[in-house]
């Protein structure tokens, strides 16, 4: 009996403590803003497999090394008639970082890897090989975020790959609006 008090008592501590910090963002019509952070500071994600199932196709398995590393999260509103582009810097140009942003309602607050469906996903990450016409350095950036007719919640994610869990990083979020 005494053990089943104590399960209950802390259980409510044990679900807040597993959730990820989300860092609020506010994007500025027609104009950029930068935040600061730490992949020391996020989650690790045990299973991806939210990614490349096809109510998100964000992307696919065969990439995931390149998203298991420490993950961070940012969270803002796109307002509607808008379109949104996420760049992640690493400072230490030789970590190798990884970003994702996907699209859901705005009263919505899930984060992956409790996604079960989102209206749209977009991932940037290191080339395995030269491709034509596209050229890659350090950063990653993730654009097609919009909004026409209704305002949506964009989550983002900064992760590193291949383990990756520690580097200092600038997220810059430009935003134009009609």
């Amino acid at each position: 009996m005494k053990t089943l008090l104590t399960l209950l008592l802390i259980a409510p501590f044990i679900t807040m403590m597993a959730q990820p910090k989300v860092s609020e963002i506010k994007p500025v019509p027609n104009g950029e803003i930068s935040y600061s952070g730490n992949l020391s500071n996020g989650t690790v994600l045990n299973d991806l497999s939210w990614a490349w199932s096809s109510q998100n196709a964000c992307f696919p398995e065969t990439q995931k090394k390149k998203f298991t590393g420490k993950h961070v999260f940012f969270t803002g509103v796109i307002p509607k008639y808008s379109e949104m582009e996420v760049t992640v810097i690493p400072k230490d140009k030789n970590k190798n970082f990884s970003i994702y942003a996907y699209e859901i309602g705005v009263d919505n607050m899930r984060l992956v890897p409790d996604l079960d469906r989102c209206i749209r996903c977009e991932a940037a990450h290191k080339m395995d090989r030269p491709v034509r016409g596209k050229t890659q350095d350090y950063t990653r950036t993730v654009t097609n975020l919009v909004a026409i007719n209704r305002p949506y919640r964009v989550v983002i994610g900064i992760t590193g790959a291949d383990g990756l869990s520690e580097g200092d990083f600038t997220l810059q979020v430009k935003m134009k609006t009609r």
